[in-house]
């Protein structure tokens, strides 16, 4: 239950959203609903092999048919050089977006048509002619670690500090204290290891985009994204255009966590738009989403931790090697962070290797890196408990980070929740609760911790004060759950007036000020800090326009809850409403501004108490009651808050019981549809309940932390747990599906 929030009047509410009554009546515009006169379609020609080299493309015969407006290829694209061992943030690598040389997972791009009509396009991609030289392929690091590996960039440089083979791009290493000292020190050590699967991000609504590049040179895109402005200059340089000459008009979106935030689908409909003279859009189907966008990666982990007696950890290493894909950038430093995050250890060594292999260059997904390494190291804490005969949370609590504690990756805590966290799960109804057995059936609880660091970055906000008393306030950042109303709500607090006088809306790249993008739980964190200052100096404004209206100065003028009040003369009042119709005979409009880069965004906690049910004959594992509890710092909208921690919960859920890339021994995946691709569904889940906890954040106005990333980490520990607690076996692989369940429980007999 939220508790800090409750001195406020707007923050802390659950007001309705204003996108709410489109979305629900199909009126909101996404990105696949633009349609604009003249418009052709677009499909993409995709590698039917994981690994080839591209001898040749042709185009000829396409570009010579009477219903093809336009083809491009890789020849299309800026001459960037080839992408290197070192991941560039931000950027998309271009051989990316169209193989150059060689394909490296089966659906990457090679070539795109336009046409009048998408079916027409893409039965007209049978028109391009491909010469493959196909290729061994390696789908999991083990392979693509081995020294006799085929590489898959053949150019880059050797490191013989690296390990393993030419696929491996980097090393990330974080030390501090002694490891070695400390797992010495112990009376017990304990090392296990750990195989993670890739999973996708499952948003809803597949990538599209519409580009019409205009005569005078000026590119205009509309698409469904996490970061319109990323989206405008990662295509501003893969076409190799200045960001001024593109302008990309945001659509709602169906969902990304992660995933939306590099441009697939946008270069190519821009270029198409280009040689056609036409407005051109370009839509995924969900084949193409598992294909050829990235999931997170799969992974192979190694923990080891020392213990005392008394139930101490005196020293902890990780080892991780995570499949990047095709390209590098493997989330090696959220794993860092969040690996050891929920215990003071005093001696911790991490090394992170990030590995290329022939799938899909892996994008972020929910707190990257974090839900692997936490199931590997909260399983260990598991385990280490029940050999001492510890309780399992009184284990973690007597272990618990602290302000002050240094976290693996460096940085020193401020204020944070874990111990909160801890206390709230030994204090809920359900963790107290006897846990029924019945006949036939194997039943257990488990709990685990979790954590995400969370991000921040530059935001911008523009508050425009209506004659009527209404602000209009325009943002930057997307809105991915509702953060257009609880960056409303951050604003209306500071003014003092009711919520349902701002109308939030997200302005295109032309129109606010440079955002980075929605993720990393960073948006209630920077843009609600932006609508902060943006109030502040709305009321400067306000204090100006009443200081003419009583012939005094600005600072002989007080505002407080949405009134105007001279400081000496208790008599001379004035409310928002008031003064705001007076702009016009006071000076103009007044127009509230902020642009920050704020630091200081302060992790999350979160913790899981779930209650399992096996079927020994068949493996199934269902979920009988499920509690999240959440530090949030300050609960700005409860609704969407605890939306937010239900929505990871399910999606860690899915990673810990059904979902995978299914490689075949060919290297192509083989689920490829959603009726493969196993997510959760509501007839597989009990409903979630949700405890907020609240330890504001000292360095935010309201006290924000990230809400939507912490909450994915738990489950996928969390039902280990309680998978071990029925049955007396370890899961150490994912995803624990009937058929691995029901083996571990045959070899155990």
């Amino acid at each position: 239950m939220a508790t800090a929030s409750k001195g406020y009047k707007v923050v802390g509410t659950s007001p309705m959203r204003g996108d709410g009554i489109d979305k629900v009546t199909g009126r909101a515009q996404f990105g696949a609903d633009v349609n604009l006169p003249g418009m052709l379609y677009a499909k993409v020609l995709r590698s039917p092999h994981p690994h080839a080299r591209i001898k040749s493309v042709d185009t000829s015969k396409a570009e010579a048919h009477p219903d093809v407006r336009a083809v491009i290829t890789s020849a299309d694209l800026a001459d960037l050089p080839p992408a290197g061992p070192v991941a560039v943030m931000g950027q998309t690598p271009v051989d990316n977006i169209l193989a150059r040389g060689k394909a490296l997972y089966k659906g990457h791009p090679i070539a795109a048509i336009a046409a009048e009509n998408a079916h027409v396009a893409e039965g007209l991609l049978s028109l391009i002619e491909v010469e493959y030289e196909p290729l061994p392929a390696c789908t999991n690091v083990e392979d693509a670690m081995s020294v006799d590996a085929t590489p898959l960039h053949e150019d880059w440089p050797d490191n013989p500090e690296l390990p393993g083979g030419k696929n491996v791009a980097a090393q990330d290493q974080y030390r501090y204290g002694d490891p070695d000292k400390g797992i010495n020190q112990a009376d017990h050590v304990i090392e296990r290891e750990f195989r993670t699967r890739s999973v996708h991000q499952g948003y809803i609504e597949p990538q599209s985009a519409t580009a019409w590049w205009a005569p005078e040179g000026r590119l205009t895109i509309w698409s469904s994204s996490q970061g319109h402005f990323a989206v405008r200059d990662g295509t501003a340089h893969l076409l190799g255009v200045p960001v001024s000459a593109i302008k990309v008009i945001p659509m709602e979106i169906g969902g990304g966590f992660g995933g939306k935030m590099p441009p697939y689908t946008e270069p190519l409909a821009a270029l198409l738009s280009k040689k056609s003279g036409q407005p051109v859009k370009l839509s995924m189907d969900r084949a193409d989403v598992l294909q050829g966008t990235g999931p997170t990666s799969g992974g192979l982990i190694r923990i080891k931790m020392g213990y005392t007696n008394d139930g101490r950890i005196t020293g902890a290493t990780a080892w991780f090697a995570f499949e990047a894909g095709a390209y590098p950038g493997a989330p090696l430093s959220g794993a860092a962070s969040a690996v050891f995050a929920s215990y003071q250890i005093d001696n911790v060594g991490v090394d992170g290797f990030d590995v290329v292999d022939n799938k899909p260059k892996t994008s972020a997904y929910r707190a990257p890196g974090a839900p692997i390494v936490i199931f590997c190291a909260e399983s260990v804490v598991d385990e280490i408990a029940r050999d001492l005969g510890m309780n399992a949370m009184e284990f973690r609590a007597l272990n618990a980070a602290k302000e002050g504690t240094r976290r693996a990756d460096g940085l020193i805590n401020a204020v944070i929740g874990a111990e909160e966290v801890m206390q709230a799960v030994r204090d809920h109804p359900h963790y107290n609760a006897p846990l029924e057995q019945v006949e036939g059936k194997l039943r257990g609880r488990g709990t685990g911790m979790g954590f995400c660091r969370n991000n921040t970055g530059m935001s911008a906000v523009i508050a425009n004060v209506l004659s009527d008393g209404t602000v209009s306030l325009v943002q930057g950042s997307m809105d991915l759950s509702g953060s257009r109303v609880a960056v409303a709500q951050q604003f209306a607090e500071v003014l003092g007036i009711p919520i349902a006088d701002v109308n939030a809306a997200v302005g295109d790249t032309d129109s606010v000020g440079f955002t980075s993008v929605s993720g990393g739980s960073g948006v209630m964190y920077k843009t609600g800090w932006a609508a902060y200052e943006a109030a502040q100096d709305v009321i400067g404004q306000l204090k100006e326009r009443a200081a003419i209206v009583w012939d005094t100065d600005a600072d002989q003028v007080e505002y407080e809850d949405g009134e105007l009040r001279h400081a000496s003369d208790t008599e001379l009042r004035m409310g928002f409403k008031e003064v705001a119709g007076m702009m016009a005979r006071t000076g103009g409009p007044v127009v509230g501004r902020a642009n920050i880069n704020p630091v200081g965004a302060g992790g999350s906690y979160s913790a899981n108490i779930v209650d399992v049910e096996i079927d020994p004959e068949t493996g199934k594992v269902d979920l009988l009651r499920y509690t999240a509890l959440q530090d949030v710092g300050t609960a700005v909208h409860l609704d969407n808050v605890e939306g937010q921690m239900q929505g990871g919960t399910v999606q860690g859920i899915g990673w810990a019981l059904n979902e995978e890339y299914f490689m075949a021994g060919d290297g192509s995946m083989a689920n490829v549809s959603l009726l493969d691709y196993r997510m959760p569904t509501i007839l597989d889940l009990p409903m979630i309940d949700t405890a907020i906890v609240e330890v504001p954040n000292p360095r935010h106005p309201f006290g924000v932390r990230g809400v939507g990333e912490a909450n994915i980490s738990p489950p996928l520990a969390a039902i280990a747990n309680a998978v071990f607690d029925a049955t007396g076996v370890r899961m150490r692989n994912l995803p624990m599906n009937p058929a691995t369940v029901l083996k571990a429980l045959k070899e155990k007999e």
